[in-house]
């Protein structure tokens, strides 16, 4: 006589069951702690580009109505110090430092602003400083956003032609078209950036203080900070004296 063994689903799954738990549970005791602080970004945010005299034109509009829309500067007498006057640091100055002063001369003039060339009493100073930020460790920087999605939109896009149109090389062109239109949007992060300040000083108080961050292309340092260019290396002189 055979004796057959049956055993239930449930019971033959049990071990599986107890052992699932037993890591879910350990998921829990340790899901929220760590040896050491996770790293993290910030909120997805962006910042423009200074590659043209006309962008200090625009920091320079802005600062300008910024400047007259405070009560406490709006009917004072402004003097703009000189780039070499005014230079907190041995890193300001350049040719940004004397262009953004004589085009905020420029705005203000325009607007109303009461400007003298020599400090006079009771007047107050604008003071313009320039800090070049250098990154020699930065790690991964997400592209911008749609980069990836657009990428992937062209390429699935130019394979359409491939089985409808004569010419395969026709299924590029909405893959360019899209690109013409975004691409005027996207440049490069960069590692330097530059943080310019504009403060309004009246004896030991300040009346205004505005700080504007922007990225620069590295080969435009000089325009920023002109002492932080590295020198070319010297080239060795030997002098050779004729012996009689």
């Amino acid at each position: 006589m055979r004796t057959r063994f049956i055993v239930s689903p449930s019971r033959a799954f049990r071990p599986l069951i107890i052992g699932m738990a037993s890591l879910t549970l350990g998921g829990c005791f340790y899901a929220n702690t760590s040896q050491a602080p996770i790293a993290t970004t910030y909120p997805y945010s962006e910042q423009q580009r200074m590659q043209a005299a006309h962008h200090w034109n625009v920091l320079a509009r802005h600062e300008a109505t910024q400047i007259l829309q405070r009560e406490r500067v709006r009917f004072r007498d402004l003097h703009i110090p000189d780039a070499e006057q005014d230079a907190t640091h041995a890193y300001s100055g350049g040719e940004f430092g004397r262009g953004f002063r004589t085009l905020l001369t420029s705005e203000l003039v325009s607007r109303g602003a009461n400007l003298t060339t020599q400090p006079q009493p009771g007047s107050a100073e604008v003071h313009v400083d320039v800090e070049l930020v250098e990154h020699r460790d930065r790690g991964f920087v997400r592209p911008p956003t749609g980069a990836f999605t657009a990428l992937a939109g062209g390429i699935a896009v130019a394979t359409i032609p491939l089985n409808q149109w004569a010419e395969p090389a026709l299924g590029l062109i909405p893959a360019a078209v899209a690109a013409d239109v975004t691409s005027g949007s996207w440049t490069h992060t960069g590692d330097e950036e530059v943080i310019v300040t504009t403060q309004i000083i009246d004896g030991e108080q300040i009346l205004y203080s505005s700080s504007n961050i922007y990225y620069i292309n590295s080969g435009d340092r000089r325009q920023y900070a002109p002492d932080r260019v590295p020198s070319p290396p010297s080239t060795p002189t030997v002098s050779i004296t004729d012996e009689w």
